[in-house]
């Protein structure tokens, strides 16, 4: 007992969940650029996505509700094998050094060491006319009453070459994370941690909660429904992490005693944003909050009906 106890404990610190996704049969790559020291994004096929995290002691899937550490991911890959089966696919890892240390992390992830509240806080306002306002205003087709809306709430500021900052914040108010969108590049700040882009409707408190992936498709969805007052409009930055679930599930504490409360899952037109529609609408089913899904009736995703000038559909 005491040697296989002593086996389990060396699987805990001596295997690597980058190392046993590299190394699997159809093995996972790593999204250098997507991923941090703190957040090693992993990819297969079409679609899938798990993260490495605590060092390279746990995972999650940001698609779902799975998480855990080497021996659940094991599983997770291969649910047909039993706890011997996975000792002997742990054995053939112990050690075993994943690639990414190979690639560099450079200076520049997180700009001279400063970090992302503070990088948010030293871009300019958005205003009319500049890169920033065009590119969304003429590339992206949203309204000048909705960036005038997000500005006024500070959930959008002017970046560096024409891109556009786009930030999440936390239950408090501070920015956590910030994403950024421009005509020739897609990415975020490192070195922060998603929860939620939200744009809120002029009551208050709101009653519906939309729950998008990319602030971009957000912002187009206020522009379809003219801002709807009693909507909170929020993005995730697609996969929902720990604190992304924490603070939907706060909010929708809040929400669920208010008369005509709705959480409406807006994730895009495709397999994964179904994914991500059904974990919203277990999240409301958990709060006893009503749910519908708000599916965009063309293209994939909502800025698309905008762009193609679409109704709103279910």
């Amino acid at each position: 007992m005491q040697a296989e106890d002593a086996e389990l404990d060396a699987f805990r610190k001596g295997v690597h969940c980058a190392a046993l996704l590299e190394a699997w049969p159809q093995p996972w790559r790593l999204d250098h650029r997507e991923s941090t020291r703190n957040a090693l994004k992993y990819r297969r096929g079409t679609g899938e996505i798990l993260i490495v995290n605590h060092e390279g002691r746990g995972w999650w899937d940001p698609q779902g509700a799975a998480k855990g550490d080497v021996f659940d991911l094991v599983q997770y890959l291969d649910p047909n094998l039993n706890f011997g089966q996975v000792r002997r696919e742990l054995r053939r890892v112990v050690g075993a050094v994943p690639a990414f240390p190979e690639i560099s992390f450079g200076a520049g992830e997180t700009g001279p060491g400063m970090p992302v509240p503070l990088r948010w806080g030293r871009r300019r306002r958005l205003h009319h006319g500049s890169p920033v306002w065009n590119y969304l205003t003429a590339t992206r087709h949203l309204p000048g009453d909705v960036l005038d809306a997000a500005a006024e709430a500070d959930v959008l500021r002017e970046g560096p070459y024409g891109s556009a900052w786009f930030a999440h914040r936390g239950d408090g108010g501070a920015v956590t994370h910030v994403e950024i969108r421009g005509r020739v590049f897609k990415g975020s700040l490192r070195g922060g941690t998603k929860t939620l882009f939200r744009l809120p409707g002029a009551a208050s408190p709101c009653r519906r909660l939309a729950i998008a992936e990319a602030p971009i498709d957000a912002l187009s969805l206020a522009a379809i429904e003219n801002i709807r007052a009693d909507t909170l409009y929020s993005a995730t930055g697609g996969g929902m992490g720990p604190a992304t679930l924490r603070l939907i599930e706060h909010l929708l504490r809040r929400l669920a005693p208010l008369p005509g409360a709705c959480v409406a899952g807006a994730s895009d037109a495709n397999p994964a944003g179904e994914r991500y529609a059904a974990r919203h609408a277990e999240l409301a089913a958990a709060a006893g909050v009503p749910f519908e899904r708000l599916r965009p009736p063309i293209g994939t995703d909502w800025n698309d009906v905008l762009q193609i000038g679409g109704e709103v559909g279910k």
